[in-house]
């Protein structure tokens, strides 16, 4: 039989037991354990592998930069392991984005292939330099190593052309004097989200530019030149300028529009342009064939520009994409031999607006995505209002304050453009007789025709019918 006194301090180590564990779940919780475990067995396994550390220094004596640490910087930065730190220096590059900059001693992590690897930035002193080393298991450095480090190299050089400043260069006129390029920031907002055009055909134009990006391997086995050609063609304010921003934006290309006024045809003038411009770059010719038809004459002349066109100089047309525009609906108007394959890669017709480029405009310019006017504006569409993308986009800005007002003034200019359209000459055949009517009176001459088809055909079954057998 147990005395009063053992009882009572039985239960008081009880009580004891109790409360530490009470104190100790409010001490470490759930978040705590969850923090600290990984860490645990990262400690563990830190002292039971070997590990083999890679310097890569700012510069050195011989060389006044390393362009592999520069690389590493904008690769590490990036990573999301970097924020996640427990202490991050936080860099606005420009509005609505922002990067990390790494502090001395930072730790980051990353994986590659199954390995894990990290990265500890050292800020240096007066006698050495700023360096990155990198850390990771010795048995797995002849596996990941170089391939680590082309992974690197290329995710930083897509990092950095996405920081990119976008201009736009345009030709001068060289013999007065003045440099070859004048350039201007490129503050196009335009991007393939915002375009009012097919889907599908924004999905086709989008997946091309992806494959044309990743094909520098797949170009170089097939020894052809490193670039894409476009040739787009429709009527003037129908997007095609925006377009070629959107596809500079999506590539982070610098554009080039080209004035071939200025320019000679000779393939050595044309050449020496080319010359002149940078890798990841539009190259852009507006209104094409009008300098075809008008500024370009003779056989040698368009010898001249159908090299330019080809980019047949290896040497300067590498990673470029060659954009052609014209004021055409239709690209038949022009010469056979600037339209073959090889030159032109990709044709993208640019029609005037329609009911359903109507309603991606309304969602941009008017924040409207349904309206009960919407059923007239359709109307107005099917009639054969006939307006570009500039026009329903001037017309929706002015009144952008009123959807209602904007959309039926959208409804009456599409009412006087169908109005004032030309009436265009069909031919209908009436039996042996061939008749020409205008669009607007075709479809009441059918009906008078089948009218009158029908009242012959009755006349000819009473008269069988009335005949006796």
């Amino acid at each position: 039989m147990t005395s009063p006194a053992s009882e009572n301090l039985r239960y008081t180590a009880l009580a004891a037991a109790v409360s530490f564990l009470v104190l100790l779940r409010a001490v470490l919780s759930l978040k705590s354990l969850l923090f600290l475990l990984p860490r645990l067995w990262r400690w563990v396994e830190d002292h039971t592998h070997a590990y083999q550390s890679f310097t890569i220094p700012s510069h050195s004596d011989d060389s006044p930069e390393n362009p592999l640490y520069r690389k590493v910087v904008a690769y590490v930065s990036a990573l999301p392991a970097a924020e996640d730190s427990s202490h991050t220096s936080i860099f606005s590059l420009r509005p609505n984005e922002f990067s990390a900059h790494l502090l001395p001693n930072q730790v980051v992590l990353d994986t590659f292939l199954g390995a894990r690897l990290s990265w500890t930035y050292n800020s240096g002193g007066l006698t050495s330099p700023a360096n990155l080393v990198l850390r990771l298991r010795r048995h797995d450095r002849h596996r990941v190593l170089r391939p680590y480090l082309c992974h690197v190299e290329s995710a930083a050089e897509e990092i950095e052309l996405r920081r990119k400043d976008l201009r736009i260069y345009t030709n001068a006129d060289v013999d007065a004097g003045n440099q070859r390029w004048r350039s201007a920031p490129m503050s196009h907002p335009a991007t393939f989200d915002t375009l009012a055009i097919d889907p599908e055909l924004k999905d086709r134009v989008r997946a091309d530019l992806e494959l044309f990006l990743k094909g520098r391997a797949y170009y170089t086995r097939l020894g052809r030149v490193w670039k894409r050609s476009y040739l787009l063609h429709g009527p003037p304010g129908t997007g095609k300028s925006s377009f070629v921003a959107a596809m500079a934006r999506f590539l982070c290309y610098d554009i080039y529009d080209i004035d071939l006024s200025r320019a000679s045809c000779s393939s050595t003038d044309l050449r020496s342009i080319l010359l002149d411009t940078s890798p990841r770059s539009v190259i852009l010719i507006e209104d094409f064939d009008r300098y075809l038809a008008g500024g370009c004459a003779g056989e040698g002349s368009i010898s001249g520009v159908l090299c330019f066109m080809d980019g047949v100089f290896s040497c300067c047309a590498e990673e470029r994409v060659m954009v052609f525009t014209t004021s055409g609906e239709e690209e038949s108007g022009l010469d056979p031999a600037v339209r073959r394959p090889g030159r032109v890669d990709m044709q993208i017709r640019f029609p005037l607006c329609d009911f359903t480029a109507f309603k991606t405009l309304a969602s941009s310019y008017l924040g409207v995505r349904g309206h009960k006017l919407y059923a007239q504006v359709e109307e107005g569409f099917q009639s054969g209002g006939r307006l570009s993308h500039a026009e329903v986009g001037e017309i929706m800005m002015a009144s952008r304050g009123s959807p209602s007002r904007a959309l039926k003034n959208v409804i009456s200019a599409l009412q006087r453009s169908s109005s004032s359209a030309p009436i265009s000459q069909d031919k209908i055949e009436c039996g042996a007789l061939t008749v020409e009517v205008g669009k607007e009176s075709r479809r009441d001459f059918q009906k008078l025709y089948g009218f009158i088809r029908m009242q012959s055909w009755g006349k000819k079954e009473r008269r069988r019918f009335s005949t006796p057998v």
